[in-house]
């Protein structure tokens, strides 16, 4: 069994990893920790959840600790480049994790807040610099932060600050940094402008490859719902009760549909809060915490949350639309899954939907299952016929008395309750009383009005 003192680990990192709950080293780690102990540049391709950051921490610390002269004033030594704030917060937060027995400091830099908490942090000195790179290039211009003493340099999720336009930023951060350093690259993907931004970063590379983005984490499970777009949100109740999901993230294409979706769940007193680009940054932060903390129990997200999101006991991740890039989609679900912990996967598929769809299942090489559900229309009933829909039928298959419940039409409680008339197909005129307390005692989700 490999251990993290076995890949070579001081007394006092491996006590932080221990203290933190990692018990054995994941492939990625096992791989790249001793290479990099041993100062050679790193090029890593790795699907997230991989534990790739604890891949370059640990070393990173152990190198800096080791020569770290105490009775000096801190200068940087260390910069890892994150593309977004969630994502470079979840670093600097594994950073500090790591550091619990040692005494190496780090600090955070991102843009969208006022940057004067960030100057003082700075002037006190730390070790080791997180950023994101348009606000570091601010901060590089007003002279506030300078490199001229880094020695260890991470690119991180590379792929996706080129998909945002940070490259020239980041060759204008390079240039500013020691050429003599160690190099570590790391992304999911490796298109041509990542390979060549490799070839002129890092020196004789060792090359690792863990889990590619063609495929996805065995450990997830995986559901497709053919739905009519205007039932989604119907569909997404229904499963949210049934199932008793208790923490879930829900991907959506634009920041509109986001705010859209979680008015449509409050009015089914269902409560979820926002996370995308055009929240500010303390009420993103706020939506973290509030989802991390189990206060709030529904997260709906643009992509600005599908890299860099590392909450644990995230059982179910959403597509309630299919994003237009296949990698993304990968990205999307791997919020679940994580740390060797099992995780689903759930797609909602319009008509419209269809074909990309088809490119994911192409890119990922799979075919993903689809599943019936109560508002399918009796010809989408009988491609799915035969496949079991809830897990309650999973776990019972000869279960006679539940085989004569699923022959009674029976309506989900969320709509039964707001005056559903299944014969007719519409709502009643009529509400029941007892609405508002049903769903108090019954809903894990509820938030009473009054409150």
């Amino acid at each position: 069994m490999n251990t993290f003192s076995n890949l070579g680990l001081n007394e006092k990192i491996a006590k932080s990893v221990a203290f933190v709950g990692y018990t054995e080293p994941t492939p990625i780690q096992v791989e790249a920790i001793p290479h990099l102990l041993a100062k050679k540049d790193l090029l890593g391709s790795a699907q997230t959840g991989t534990g790739k950051t604890a891949a370059f921490a640990l070393p990173i610390l152990q190198h800096i600790y080791e020569s770290l002269d105490f009775t000096k004033p801190r200068k940087i030594e260390a910069l890892i480049l994150a593309p977004t704030r969630e994502l470079a917060t979840q670093i600097g937060e594994n950073f500090t994790k790591y550091s619990k027995f040692i005494n190496i400091k780090n600090t955070i830099i991102y843009g969208g807040v006022s940057q004067k908490k960030q100057e003082e942090a700075l002037r006190k000195g730390v070790d080791i610099l997180i950023a994101t790179p348009g606000r570091l290039m601010d901060l590089m211009e007003q002279k506030i932060v300078k490199l001229d003493h880094v020695k260890y340099l991470v690119l991180d999720e590379a792929d996706q600050m080129l998909d945002m336009g940070f490259i020239k930023d980041i060759k204008k951060i390079i240039s500013h940094i020691p050429k003599e350093r160690q190099s570590m690259l790391f992304s999911a993907t490796m298109p041509k402008e990542i390979e060549k931004l490799a070839t002129e970063m890092l020196v004789d590379p060792v090359r690792i490859a863990v889990a590619p983005v063609t495929q996805t984490l065995d450990i997830i499970s995986q559901r497709v719902y053919h739905v009519k777009k205007k039932q989604k949100i119907n569909l997404l109740a229904h499963l949210l009760e049934t199932e008793n999901m208790k923490r879930v993230l829900i991907f959506v294409r634009t920041k509109r549909n986001a705010d859209r979706l979680v008015k449509n769940l409050a009015e089914l007193n269902i409560h979820a809060e926002p996370i995308h680009g055009n929240k500010s940054q303390a009420a993103r932060d706020r939506a973290l915490l509030n989802f991390k903390t189990g206060k709030t129990k529904i997260l709906v997200a643009t992509d600005v949350a599908s890299r860099g999101l590392d909450i644990s006991g995230l059982d179910y991740v959403f597509n309630y639309e299919l994003p237009e890039i296949e990698e993304t989609f990968i990205h999307r679900i791997g919020r679940t899954g994580r740390a060797g912990k099992a995780g689903e996967a759930i797609a909602f598929v319009s008509d419209e939907e269809k074909d990309l769809l088809k490119d994911i299942e192409k890119h990922i090489n799979l075919k993903l299952q689809v599943f019936p559900h109560p508002f399918m229309d009796e010809k989408e009933k009988e491609v799915v016929k035969d496949v079991k829909t809830t897990k309650e039928t999973k776990k019972n298959p000869s279960n006679k008395k539940n085989d004569q419940k699923k022959k009674v039409e029976k309506q989900p409680d969320y709509l039964r309750f707001r005056g559903y008339d299944p014969k007719k197909k519409k709502n009643s005129k009529k509400k029941s009383d007892s609405f508002e307390q049903y769903k108090k005692k019954k809903n894990p989700y509820y938030q009473s009005k009054s409150k």
